[in-house]
């Protein structure tokens, strides 16, 4: 379908559907309940207010991009979607870190392994692609790797000792989260995908850890505005007869 005859369909009806994980289902830590609970101003009811058509969350919290491949038919194809949002690979990267922090001298690997990571979010946007659905891939939000460090060691002595051992020092975390975002930008660039860097907004910001819950890696209510605001340009820039409304877009 060439791009003029697709913009025509998408001016008389679209579809969205915001497919990933705990960060697009919208999902904070909450700090006065001290559990994880739903953000009623996440960044994908925040977009959905100014769009026409039909958006559909299909974000799973925990949801690995196998997972998500699992759920592909049942929670995103069914809902014959126009435009898929695509955000994987907080989970994907992280590791178990209770049995690190047991027994820091074992042999891990993560929940996906980067090679796989990169080869199945390749094949999903080359499947979207040939059923005529325009894939747009997210790129991850910057972890805080202090308050994530200490959230997964639960600020035991023993537990952070021993998960230093293994990784050698904080910051590793956060390189090592970094990749699996580079992996998501080598994939838009060599599959000429569209792509959303929400990562690039909250770095640019004056502190980027205030945007960030206390588990380190969900972003908080300010962050979800962010995202919002970084999707809604590029709907305004990309697609602006979606628009029911002129947002008002941060600067």
């Amino acid at each position: 379908m060439d791009t003029q005859s697709v913009i025509e369909k998408l001016k008389e009806q679209c579809t969205i559907v915001v497919f990933g994980d705990s960060i697009s289902r919208g999902v904070i830590y909450d700090e006065e309940k001290h559990r994880h609970s739903l953000l009623l101003e996440s960044f994908t009811n925040l977009v959905k207010e100014h769009l026409r058509g039909v958006v559909f969350n299909a974000a799973k919290f925990g949801s690995t991009i196998v997972e998500g491949f699992q759920r592909l038919q049942t929670d995103v194809l069914q809902r014959k979607p126009d435009i898929v949002l695509i955000e994987f690979g907080g989970n994907d990267c992280d590791f178990h870190w209770d049995a690190i922090a047991e027994n820091p001298s074992g042999q891990y690997l993560p929940k996906t392994e980067r090679k796989t990571f990169y080869e199945l979010l390749s094949e999903l946007v080359a499947q979207l692609n040939t059923m005529n659905i325009i894939p747009v891939l997210v790129s991850l939000p910057p972890l805080d790797a202090e308050k994530y460090f200490r959230w997964v060691s639960k600020n035991s002595e023993q537990a952070q000792e021993n998960i230093l051992k293994y990784i050698g020092n904080i910051s590793r975390i956060y390189s090592w989260h970094e990749q699996y975002n580079a992996a998501i930008l080598r994939v838009a660039e060599e599959t000429k995908t569209r792509l959303i860097d929400i990562r690039s907004s909250f770095l640019q910001s004056d502190d980027y850890t205030k945007l960030i819950c206390l588990d380190g890696i969900h972003p908080n209510k300010e962050g979800h505005r962010i995202i919002a605001d970084k999707i809604l340009q590029y709907i305004q820039t990309n697609y602006t007869f979606l628009l029911n409304n002129q947002p008002q877009i941060s600067a």
